[in-house]
């Protein structure tokens, strides 16, 4: 690119969407090469280690280059779109004319440093036919001296994965259409994504058709081409398939990385204590059921955890103390006079927990609308950085799987987590009879730098107290 035409073009660097993030993987292109962008228009989205982001570009133009495919792991910083500011300028003539690939400017070493196996493919040139449609890939036959490199690339490829090598026509050299999903499946499972037939619609390749590539592979096993002469040392291994499928790994990044550092800097940074309490809640079932009818909360969804929230919450009141964090820099305990309440939600992506903002100061049908939009954007992978930062205490729901109780982890900086076990109906002493009754039992994890034995069972009491009694909702707040 000349000093005269880099003007026109504005390389669209990978932003720090949140706080000190190194990385981001590139879920999804909403537009490709010829595209019309504007000013704050989403062009992809993003997954950084705390949650799925999308990216709006900073400027009019037009798109002329991706750097990145999608599904690719991007360091902060790197360009990741070009965009011409100016067609139609003079200096277009200079441009490359579609659909011939041109020579555009390196990567730099962020390229260099990607796997063998993955590299970064630049889409190929031309006005796509709809922004919402994915366009089939350009053959890399359009670029000089690229088509042997790719059919012997393939042929490798192949050969490794126990395939007979394509033939070297011109399809061979077109890049698999695969949604990133299947991708990694394929790469999983180690399928050649290129010795696969399409069924999916425009030729997209499908799980269905990975699965089905897989099981052949394992149904019929190639033939040696000559007979051994001796027995080879791994000829005594159990028989593994072609595709790997006693095995399968799972590349650990974005939110399930950032999930499992914190987990064991927890884990071993803050002292947990664990205490549990079973108890009767049939009083606070049969309130979710009236609460339910009540106009008051029309429109909102009523469920056992909005009553365990605000137990929470009252217990929390009761004893502010609890409501804590730790600063080692001063070394000293902060109190926290607001509460952040954190809701573990486990989603597509990983573990989430995202937290309403000053819980406390919400009544119960604006606690039960915040609960509801908490769960329902996490579920949709919507949830922003911002939404998981700042928590104070956090609920875990175990109970929705079918488990009685756990010994949860805190989530960083917090004080406290509650895990709520299964509600099921079992065998009660009430009123000197044996009855059944709407049983659970909590847990109640803490920092015991934050909080002693003392503090901590009575919050953990006091929450059993008003699940038992719901009316202490009235006469404790």
């Amino acid at each position: 690119m000349t000093a005269d035409t880099s003007a026109r073009y504005r390389e669209f660097k990978m932003p720090d969407v949140g706080e000190g993030l190194t990385e981001a993987e590139i879920l999804k292109w909403y537009v490709q090469p010829g595209d019309t962008v504007v000013d704050g228009q989403v062009v992809c989205e993003v997954e950084t280690a705390k949650a799925a982001v999308e990216l709006p570009i900073p400027y009019d133009g037009v798109v002329h280059a991706l750097r990145f495919d999608e599904g690719t792991t991007v360091d902060v910083g790197a360009s990741i779109i070009t965009v011409d500011v100016a067609p139609g300028s003079e200096d277009s003539a200079a441009a490359p004319a579609a659909p011939v690939a041109a020579p555009v400017e390196p990567v730099g070493e962020a390229d260099a440093a990607e796997p063998k196996g993955r590299q970064p493919v630049l889409v190929g040139y031309g006005v796509s036919e709809s922004s919402t449609k994915r366009r089939p890939r350009r053959g890399a036959a359009a670029v000089p001296g690229q088509g042997a490199a790719a059919s012997a690339g393939a042929a490798i490829q192949a050969e490794m994965n126990g395939h007979a090598a394509p033939a070297p026509v011109a399809e061979a050299l077109t890049r698999p259409l695969a949604k990133p999903p299947v991708r990694k499946l394929a790469k999983d499972l180690g399928v050649d994504l290129a010795t696969i037939t399409p069924t999916g619609p425009d030729g997209i390749i499908t799980r269905e058709d990975v699965h089905a590539a897989t099981a052949a592979a394992t149904a019929v096993p190639e033939a040696p081409e000559a007979p051994a002469p001796a027995p080879a040392p791994a000829a005594t291994a159990a028989p593994v398939a072609a595709s790997g499928g006693r095995e399968t790994r799972i590349p650990v990044k974005g939110v399930r990385k950032a999930t499992a550092a914190a987990m064991v800097g927890s884990a071993f940074t803050a002292p947990h204590v664990t205490e549990f309490v079973t108890v009767d809640v049939t009083r606070t079932m049969r309130l979710v059921e009236e609460l339910k009818s009540d106009k008051d909360m029309a429109g909102v969804r009523v469920n056992p955890l909005l009553l365990i929230a605000k137990a929470l919450l009252v217990a929390i009141k009761r004893h502010p103390e609890v409501n804590a964090t730790w600063d080692e820099a001063a070394q000293e305990i902060v109190v926290k006079h607001y509460v952040n309440l954190g809701i573990a939600a486990a989603t597509p992506r990983g573990l989430l927990v995202p937290n309403i903002k000053d819980a406390h100061d919400q009544t119960l049908p604006q606690l039960a609308q915040s609960l509801s939009e908490l769960v329902s954007t996490a579920r949709e992978g919507k949830t922003t950085p911002a939404a998981m930062q700042g928590g104070t205490v956090t609920i875990t729901n175990v109970g929705v799987f079918g488990v009685d109780t756990g010994t949860p982890i805190l989530n960083p900086g917090e004080s406290a987590i509650l895990a709520v076990g299964a509600i099921k109906l079992q065998p009660w002493v009430h009123k000197g009879k044996v009855k059944p009754r709407q049983v659970t039992t909590l847990a109640l994890s803490f920092d015991h730098r934050l909080v002693d034995g003392e503090l901590g069972s009575k919050v953990l009491a006091d929450v059993a107290a008003v699940l038992e009694q719901p009316k202490r909702l009235i006469t404790w707040a």
